[in-house]
């Protein structure tokens, strides 16, 4: 399983921490806001948050990190999520 972490602030300044892993080919992500200490689970990820990993993965995979297909497996999502919306 592998796992990929990042922070982002919201739109109110609060600290937001992401939590992506891949694990039997599937992707899953779970957030909190610093100050909760519940995660939130997301059956589908937000195509913010797909572009965000995007980011992630590809520098991960610049330093030879993570193989090529986690990348192209995450740009599928994002032109699926952008078919999704444009419907």
């Amino acid at each position: 399983m592998k796992k990929h972490e990042w922070r982002e602030k919201t739109e109110e300044g609060e600290t937001r921490l992401v939590t992506a892993t891949r694990h039997g080919g599937k992707w899953e992500l779970r957030s909190r806001l610093k100050s909760d200490t519940e995660w939130t689970e997301f059956a589908a990820i937000e195509l913010e948050d797909l572009e965000a990993l995007h980011d992630v993965i590809s520098n991960k995979y610049q330093r030879n990190r993570v193989p090529h297909s986690h990348v192209l497996e995450i740009e599928a999502l994002i032109a699926a999520a952008k078919a999704l919306r444009n419907h």
